[in-house]
């Protein structure tokens, strides 16, 4: 019987081959992969900003009355007696001490958070502080271009200071109210608030 001895540089080349292949193979099989989740990413954030977007015009024409839109529709600005905001809300999860102080209304389980100012029982000044869950669709993803870019300039821009927190207040007049974006940077809005101008 006649056997053939290999050479130990020609298993070193097929053992190279075999590997470099495998690798090649892996390699485009995770480009191909990687595709489709990129797809899917930047639809998921084209997404989250139309909601965002949906969002922010829902607040255009409600505060022209001293409103704002949703679970707090009906209460007006000036008008409102903090006996209506426990009617629809409860107790807050914190009450303000003092006049002007804000109740505050904890977002939970998907709704916004809310925050109510009062003078001598009347509503002077609500926040909409928006959800905690899936931020992004909501005030989390209303970003200072988007602002600009859909309600157009503002009526003032002030730079203001929480705390060691430097913000940013866009104001829009808005018939007998002023709207005000609190943001902490120009893709973090903070709070929207609403008062009488």
């Amino acid at each position: 019987m006649y056997h053939k001895i290999i050479q130990p540089k020609v298993v070193l080349a097929l053992l190279a081959l075999g590997i470099l292949g495998a690798a090649t193979w892996a390699t485009s099989s995770s480009v191909v992969d990687a595709q489709p989740t990129l797809l899917k990413a930047a639809q998921i954030q084209q997404e989250e900003s139309a909601h965002a977007l949906e969002t922010l015009n829902s607040f255009y024409k409600p505060v022209l009355t001293g409103q704002f839109p949703g679970a707090v529709a009906g209460l007006t600005v000036g008008k409102s007696s903090k006996k209506d905001v426990i009617r629809l809300f409860g107790e807050p999860s914190i009450e303000g001490k003092g006049n002007l102080a804000f109740d505050l209304y904890s977002a939970n389980m998907g709704n916004p958070g809310y925050a109510f100012s009062y003078s001598h029982g009347t509503l002077q000044e609500m926040r909409y502080f928006g959800t905690n869950v899936e931020r992004q669709t909501n005030i989390g993803g209303i970003t200072v271009k988007m602002l600009k870019q859909n309600w157009f300039a503002p009526d003032a821009s002030s730079t203001i200071h929480n705390g060691n927190l430097e913000q940013t207040k866009l104001t829009y007049i808005r018939g007998d109210y002023k709207l005000e974006f609190i943001f902490n940077s120009s893709t973090d809005l903070d709070h929207i608030n609403l008062l009488k101008k």
